[in-house]
């Protein structure tokens, strides 16, 4: 049920009448008219800008397309009324029936209350996290991992066939570099003193693994040259890393479908076949750049190299895909990872990257556009820095990574569910200040306490009715009489609800699930206004003296924990049945 869509489509239907009385042109284009919740709820419940779009095309004054309008839709039994104001708005109020139904509806549908086929069984593909398999995820990891795993459920959530896929960037020089810093763990291992040059891994997560290559191979590594044992111990040392990331992803909940690796395009003949498929466009050739923009000549110097033509697809420059010696570009792997994940039939990639990669969105936007000829598109969010506070200081380092806070550090202070909430109380591009002594605070202030206690209200006020004897079942609930439900505050909680599966699809549409955490903090606003006012307006209490009076003042916040449940599961959150 999306009520604003159903009321659009009563908008539709007027504006057709119109044209069949020959108030209006016929064929007006009518994809602009949208129906909202206006900006000033005093003016009503919805509004629509049917007659300001249309005006120009119809060549009539939007006020006296909206004159005309208003009684159609007030002929409905769901309008109350429908008011012009301004140049042509038109602001409508719904009746009553209608909001005591979107509470019965909540309740009938339960957390699939919402739940869309917008997507209509698109496949997409979210690849996120994918950081390098060097060491434990940190904070600005954590804040990628949940912003895409929520992303994908809502994808899911709106009719969407996701997939969760981690790229495993295992074919760069890092992974010598970790290899190299195992090796030293593994000579310490040996009671061998080392030295770690700038540049390496030294923090104390590997030394599990240093010990546990020993284990596997002894002494056979001892005083070998670097030929011998680099290719082995970098294929364990990934895979220990590995094993380490994906125990940090379940702190969190995080579980991927698939886990992709860079080093397996190598020397399979896929990198080949993407430039191979740009090419057959014509769209690699030999050519020489231009120098860097602020670079003096002397610091320069021009060379012919192998390019992709990504300037035809809006780039700022053409990209270099050779290096000089003749091995591939890291853009070349690239390429070659999301053509494989083009030719695995996605209809839609999402790529979730930190905010150092703003300078890759360009080029591998033009690369999928050129090998699909835009038939797939690729969304690239960025996700912006997190300061980590705590008593009004940063916190900088953990004892276990030695240079960063691990995403376990996170955990560990304020737990799985705090952590993820915090991390979507801001849209991903924007910084984030997660302050650790305010997540934990019992206070409005905190979103993350002031969502959970509103559903934990909800279940303490159903267990007291359940030990009254009221059957406080949904399907009871959905089928109390709802007719009482009429004070202005109840009724704005159940437009509040109705606004639920709109907001799903804009936050699936725009790709931001941070909307969800919004809607829910303003959602739980209401139910604590409305307890509140209980305290001092006996009628709007929950619990009432009569128990068939009860069962409708309890439908309503059933209904809102319901849709509370449905978000917070979006979010991959647990809702909160009681607090401590």
């Amino acid at each position: 049920m999306n009520l604003f869509a159903d009321i659009r489509a009563l908008v539709i239907s007027a504006l057709d009448a119109l044209a069949a009385e020959g108030a209006l042109p016929d064929g007006l284009d009518t994809a602009n008219v949208a129906v909202e919740p206006p900006r000033d709820p005093a003016h009503g419940d919805m509004a629509t800008n049917a007659a300001m779009v249309l005006a120009k095309p119809a060549k009539a004054k939007p006020r006296d397309i909206a004159e005309a309008l208003a009684p159609k839709l007030e002929a409905d039994a769901r309008i109350a009324a429908a008011e012009v104001a301004g140049p042509g708005f038109l602001n409508i109020r719904l009746a009553s029936p209608v909001w005591q139904e979107v509470v019965a509806r909540v309740l009938r549908e339960g957390t699939a209350f919402g739940r869309s086929e917008m997507g209509q069984g698109q496949r997409v593909n979210v690849e996120y996290v994918s950081a390098n398999p060097t060491g434990p995820l940190h904070v600005g990891h954590t804040r990628g991992a949940v912003f895409g795993d929520a992303l994908a459920s809502l994808l899911e959530y709106s009719g969407h066939e996701v997939t969760r896929e981690y790229y495993i960037n295992d074919g760069g020089a890092q992974v010598d570099v970790l290899a190299r810093s195992v090796y030293n763990r593994y000579l310490e291992a040996h009671d061998l003193d080392v030295d770690w040059p700038e540049g390496t891994y030294p923090g104390d997560y590997l030394i599990a693994v240093g010990e546990a290559l020993k284990d596997k191979v002894g002494d056979a590594y001892l005083d070998q040259p670097e030929d011998v044992w680099l290719a082995d111990v970098r294929d364990f040392a990934t895979d220990a890393m590995m094993d380490l990331i994906r125990a940090d992803l379940a702190l969190l909940g995080v579980e991927m479908d698939v886990f992709s690796s860079e080093k397996a395009l190598y020397g399979t003949g896929k990198i080949e076949a993407a430039i191979a498929a740009l090419d057959e466009k014509g769209l690699i050739y030999r050519g020489t750049l231009e120098p860097p923009k602020g670079k003096l000549p002397e610091d320069w110097e021009p060379r012919e190299q192998t390019l992709f033509r990504s300037t035809d697809y809006g780039d700022d420059v053409d990209r270099p895909i050779k290096k000089s010696d003749g091995g591939w570009t890291y853009f070349a792997p690239d390429i070659a990872y999301h053509y494989d994940k083009t030719q695995r039939g996605f209809d839609q990639l999402i790529d979730v990257f930190g905010a150092d990669h703003g300078g890759y969105v360009k080029r591998m936007k033009a690369a999928v556009a050129a090998l699909t000829d835009g038939r797939v598109p690729l969304d690239i969010k960025l996700t912006q820095l997190v300061k980590l506070m705590q008593d009004g200081e940063q916190l900088k380092m953990s004892k276990r990574a030695g240079t960063f806070v691990t995403l376990a550090d996170v955990v560990d202070l304020v737990g799985r569910d705090v952590t993820r909430f915090v991390m979507l109380t801001r849209k991903n591009d924007a910084p984030l200040d997660f302050d650790v002594s305010k997540a934990l605070e019992q206070s409005k202030d905190n979103p993350v306490y002031y969502v959970q206690y509103a559903h934990a209200r909800v279940q303490s006020v159903l267990r007291k009715a359940r030990e009254q004897g009221i059957d406080v079942s949904e399907a009871a609930l959905a089928g109390a009489d709802l007719s009482g439900l009429t004070h202005p505050a109840e009724q704005a909680l159940a437009a509040k609800l109705a606004e639920w599966p709109r907001l799903v699809e804009i936050a699936a549409r725009t790709h931001e699930p941070h909307r969800v955490a919004f809607y829910l903090y303003e959602l739980a606003s209401g139910l604590h206004g409305l307890w509140n006012l209980g305290n001092t307006e006996s009628a709007l209490r929950f619990l009432q003296d009569d128990p068939a009076h009860s069962a409708a003042k309890i439908a309503l916040p059933c209904a809102v924990s319901l849709v509370i449940a449905a978000g917070l599961g979006i979010l991959g959150v647990a809702p909160a049945m009681e607090m401590r």
